[in-house]
């Protein structure tokens, strides 16, 4: 059976693994570019998260970065892929180093721009080392300046053996909205680049969401159709009304309004629910999976329970694990089927 999450992302989930495959069998020193656009919800960071996940072989190497969800400083996507890893054996000057991953104690004298620019290649080189490694750019319509000149450095950079995965919303959602597009243009124009744009789900593809949220109820068209119309076939929206309305059965999202977004609700809700059955998780699993329900990303799940977005992403592993997800979208289903939200609140 498809993942609930892949509904409609079938043929650019199989376009990125063959895409990988080919550059990780391959033994030559070769670079790959993906790059995946579309509006807020319709799925980039659970099309990547499934994609890391699909990929054969398995990749060894996962460099992973985001922008700052405020204030964007430079070089944030290479601060948050060094964020607790082990710098000490990088080629690299110590104060350059921690300009890069933006330490608190960094020295006021910095290096001219385009020192720090190839410093900062050269920090990306030596952590892919022979590679394959795959390079994860989440949000790159968030993301400063600098850090877009680096992403359109490393997509250029000879001998670079890596797949250089770019999710992003469309340019004008940007914060540098003219070097977001130059980077976008940049990224797309490289030798052998992919490139993924992702629109709503269509009214069968929502259908087939319900079909497997619900196995053993027969699905109304009426009742696809509104619910269609409800949340414009945006995978968030058809994702956060199963989350918060799916444990009142399919009338239920069309029936009952849905709640107010609230992320200090959520974590509270979590702290309340008693031990999933069918699985054995911990208490901050439990809460981590109420967060997840909710819609939140990592850096998010973060922020509310006090806790390393590296510790989050173990928490969430754990979870797809224990659950037998392949998807945080398919945990948080897989807790609204075993009735785990409240009436009000989502889990």
């Amino acid at each position: 059976m498809m993942p609930v999450a892949m509904v409609g992302r079938v043929a650019e989930l199989t376009e990125l693994g063959r895409a990988w495959s080919s550059l990780a069998r391959s033994g030559r020193p070769v670079r790959r570019t993906a790059v995946i656009t579309g509006a807020g919800g319709v799925g980039k960071s659970l099309l990547v998260a499934a994609a890391l996940d699909a990929f054969d072989p398995a990749p060894a190497t996962v460099l992973f970065g985001t922008a700052r969800v405020h204030s964007p400083a430079p070089y944030d996507w290479l601060a948050a892929v060094l964020t607790g890893r082990d710098t000490a054996g990088l080629p690299l000057p110590a104060d350059a180093l921690a300009w890069l991953a933006q330490h608190p104690n960094a020295p006021r004298e910095r290096y001219a721009p385009g020192t720090l620019l190839r410093l900062a290649v050269q920090t990306v080189r030596a952590l892919v080392g022979a590679g394959p490694a795959v390079l994860v750019v989440e949000d790159l319509h968030a993301l400063d300046p600098a850090s877009l000149n680096l992403i359109g450095e490393l997509a250029a950079a000879p001998g670079l053996r890596a797949l250089l995965l770019v999710a992003s919303r469309p340019p004008e959602a940007a914060v540098a909205p003219e070097l977001a597009a130059r980077t976008l243009a940049r990224l797309t124009g490289a030798p052998g680049a992919i490139r993924q744009h992702l629109g709503p789900l269509t009214r069968d593809q929502v259908a087939a969401v319900l079909a497997q949220v619900y196995p053993d109820t027969g699905i109304a068209d009426a009742l696809v159709e509104a619910v269609h119309e409800r949340t414009g076939g945006n995978p968030y929206r058809l994702t956060e009304l199963l989350a918060t309305q799916g444990g009142h059965g399919p009338e239920g999202l069309v029936r009952e309004p849905v709640p107010e977004h609230r992320v200090s609700e959520q974590a509270s809700t979590a702290q309340r629910w008693s031990e999933p059955v069918g699985a054995e998780l911990t208490a901050r699993e439990v809460e981590v999976l109420g967060c997840l329900a909710a819609g939140m990303s990592n850096k998010q799940v973060a922020r509310s329970l006090g806790i390393s977005v590296r510790t989050v992403t173990v928490h969430v592993s754990n979870l797809l694990r224990k659950t037998g997800s392949a998807s945080r979208t398919e945990a948080a289903l897989w807790a609204v089927r075993r009735q785990l939200t409240g009436p009000t609140q989502p889990v």
